[in-house]
């Protein structure tokens, strides 16, 4: 009799004895499913963004390139962010200074941005403030901002030894700023208005 365990890694990829790579990872079916690469570990993604989160991501990374673009690469979803072999993230937006665009990839983005930025969904709360922050923070990818469409705020974290210390909370008419990241000037208000009258 064939090994249970066997079979079943033949029909479902998924299931594995020990940990994915990101060739594992890159050679998944195409089932319309998205997924991340968690500590070897393939991980189902929450349902597609809402319409909501795509304007607010749009509208930022426009505002971004205005002022940024002749110092920073802004990239949106879906973009691999390959942290190792068996680390391999999605951000809802990234950022890489011009001068470290080795790291930018046919396959990806490979090491660390210069910010990285995660919004908020029903789904995504505790994973974006706990796990992803915890990972962001391990491969030394030094500013992350979490958006809360909700709250109507941005929230800036920048790593100090490892971990990710809040340094300021944007509501409405404030404008976001970085001392890290100087070109950066908008509203919460600007990046939320176009998508104020939407679910989600």
């Amino acid at each position: 009799m064939k090994n249970k365990k066997a079979e079943d890694s033949k029909q479902n990829p998924l299931i594995r004895e020990q940990p994915a790579t990101y060739d594992d990872y890159v050679n998944l079916p195409d089932d319309g499913k998205r997924y991340e690469l968690a500590d070897g570990v393939l991980e189902l993604m929450s349902p597609a963004p809402s319409p909501k989160h795509q304007v607010i991501a749009g509208e930022m990374a426009f505002l971004i390139k205005n002022s940024c673009e002749s110092e920073y690469i802004v990239f949106l979803s879906p973009i691999d962010l390959i942290l190792s072999q068996k680390e391999v993230r999605q951000p809802d937006l990234l950022m890489v200074h011009r001068s470290n665009i080795s790291i930018i990839t046919a396959r990806g983005i490979e090491g660390a941005p210069d910010l990285v930025v995660e919004i908020l969904s029903p789904y995504s709360g505790k994973r974006d403030r706990q796990h992803k922050g915890k990972i962001y923070a391990q491969y030394h990818i030094p500013e992350y901002w979490i958006v809360d469409p909700s709250n109507l705020t941005l929230e800036r974290y920048l790593n100090r030894d490892g971990r990710y210390e809040l340094q300021e909370v944007f509501a409405t008419d404030e404008t976001v700023c970085s001392d890290r990241l100087p070109c950066i000037a908008f509203t919460v208000e600007q990046i939320m208005r176009t998508a104020s009258t939407l679910p989600g």
